[in-house]
């Protein structure tokens, strides 16, 4: 008995740790991916070089990823966390756009998102 009730509080506990994304942070990442894949820049990931689609299809399952296991609480969160470099190899993401030199991802997304704030006030 006393060994299913810790369980139980131990539980209740994980689902307390993690929060639910807000839903107007979910939209934002989401308004970010789709400027990308509709960019007609290329995504840099693990030395391989992908379209705006591709990336944000990986992007999306990194979002899922991290949304699983911690609470993002804001789009550079997400950026920082997902966005910027591999999990696997810590290599940094990059983006080039138009023949234009190759930036890190993290530059790039921050960039793009005070566009799009900028464009929503």
């Amino acid at each position: 008995m006393k060994k299913r009730l810790l369980l139980s509080l131990f539980a209740c506990s994980l689902n307390v740790a993690h929060a639910e994304m807000p839903a107007p942070v979910k939209e934002e990442i989401r308004t970010l991916l789709s400027r990308l894949e509709n960019s007609g820049c290329e995504f840099n990931r693990n030395g391989s070089w992908y379209s705006g689609a591709e990336a944000k299809s990986h992007l999306l399952r990194k979002l899922d990823y991290v949304d699983g296991k911690f609470t993002v609480k804001n789009t550079e969160q997400f950026i920082d966390m997902a966005a910027s470099q591999s999990s696997s190899s810590g290599k940094a993401y990059q983006v080039r756009c138009q023949g234009a030199a190759a930036v890190n991802s993290a530059v790039w997304l921050k960039s793009q998102l005070q566009q799009i704030r900028s464009a929503t006030r």
